[in-house]
Formats: structure tokens, C-alpha cells, sequence
């Protein structure tokens, strides 16, 4: 796992950081998840949560840690978190701390059944987000079903918004939307100073992208505002 910060530009600070699979020699996610079939998915989806949990604290982390899981890979909601649970006891690591992502470019097959895990997590005392928001099957469908604490606005959106009126457009309107349900809005991707500022007009100060840090294994990495 890796560990990239989400960070608050108005507030210079850390908001939380996203744990990323990667593969022994450092191999990216795509390269991973590639190896996921129907076969692995379940004993998968479990062990990259406890290593996130585990190299969380022994990180010291001390802000929320947000983790991508499979929703096709979770049977039985209440039993599949019980392992959640167990590495976040052993190493003492908040549960209130922790975020579960849902990708949304992944098929939801049974809607009902990712509500029951979304109304599981919550009741465990986990928040729950939505990644790649905008770039999967969806889309707003998906945000009115759920009603997650979290959305990330996929990367494809936030690319060079700046010059372009028809991603600012969508974008203030995902914004508004979220800001009357109450749901965090953060944009992924972030690269160059042009793209921070316009989401920044745009009312979205959580940002996460190459543009304050990469990826870090080894330590905390201390973004660049």
C-alpha cells in the first residue's frame, strides 16, 4: 500500500489520505486489480483492508484513511467487516477514521444489495465515499440511490477544467448538488496550479492529485500547497 494525502488548500492542512494498492515492485493499481477475477476477488478485497489498516498505524496516521473496496466481493456485509474490524482493534486504529470507497466504475449488479452494505458500514461507524465520480456507469443515479458522506470527482473532469466551460459547468453543478444533500465533494487528480485554482472558485477546497504529492510508501508525505 501507499498512502497519498487528500489535502484542504484553504486550510493548508491534511484532510485524509486515500491507501493505494500496489504491486511488490511497485507496480500500479491497474496492474494489480488486472490479476482480480471472480476466484481471488473476495480474499483480495479483504487483505488490501487490513494492510491499509495495518500500515495506517503503523504510520502513525492520525487522519482518516480511505480505502477502496469491491462490492461484488462482499457476501454478507456484517460478516464480511468483521475482519475490518479485527485489524482496526489489534492495531488500534479508529474506526471513525476509516472511509470505504466504492468505485463507481465498477458494475453494480444488485443495487440493493451495495445499499445494505452502505447501511452496514455506517452503522459500524465508517463513512463511505464514491470514487471516480462521473466517469463510471452511474453517475448521478448512483449518488440519489446511495447518499454517501464522500464523493471524488473522477480525474477525467478536473483535467484541464480551466479552459474548458463545459467540465467547470458540470462540475459547479455536482457542487451545488452535493452542497444541498451535505456530502463532501473532493477532486482527484490535481496536477498543475490552473486546475487547483479553478476547483478552488468552483467551491472545492479537498483536492488530491501529483500536484501536492505522489504516492508515498515508506513515510507520511508532506504535501506542497
Amino acid at each position: 500500500m501507499a498512502f497519498q494525502p487528500i489535502v484542504d488548500i484553504e486550510q493548508q492542512t491534511v484532510y485524509a489520505y486515500e491507501a493505494l494498492v500496489r504491486g511488490p515492485n511497485g507496480e500500479g493499481a491497474l496492474h494489480v486489480l488486472g490479476k482480480v477475477n471472480d476466484q481471488n476477488r473476495y480474499q483480495f478485497d479483504q487483505a488490501a483492508r487490513v494492510k491499509a489498516i495495518m500500515i495506517a498505524a503503523q504510520l502513525q496516521i492520525d487522519k482518516p484513511v480511505s480505502i477502496n473496496f469491491f462490492p461484488n466481493a462482499v457476501y454478507r456485509p456484517e460478516t464480511c467487516i468483521r475482519v475490518t474490524l479485527e485489524a482496526a482493534r489489534e492495531v488500534g486504529f479508529p474506526t471513525s477514521q476509516i472511509i470505504f470507497e466504492v468505485n463507481e466504475a465498477e458494475p453494480i449488479g444488485d443495487r440493493d444489495h451495495l445499499m445494505g452494505i452502505f447501511t452496514e458500514y455506517r452503522k459500524q461507524g465508517f463513512k463511505t465515499a464514491i470514487d471516480d465520480f462521473g466517469a463510471g456507469y452511474a453517475g448521478l443515479a448512483l449518488l440519489a440511490d446511495f447518499m454517501p458522506d464522500v464523493i471524488k470527482i473522477d480525474m477525467a473532469l478536473v483535467r484541464d477544467l480551466h479552459q474548458d466551460k463545459t467540465r467547470r459547468a458540470i462540475i459547479a453543478g455536482i457542487v451545488q448538488t452535493c452542497r444541498s444533500l451535505e456530502i463532501t465533494v473532493v477532486a482527484e487528480g490535481v496536477e498543475i496550479d490552473e486546475e487547483r485554482d479553478a476547483l478552488r472558485d468552483l467551491g472545492i477546497v479537498l483536492q488530491q492529485g501529483y500536484r501536492f504529492a505522489r504516492p508515498s510508501f515508506a513515510s507520511v508525505v508532506q504535501p506542497v500547497f
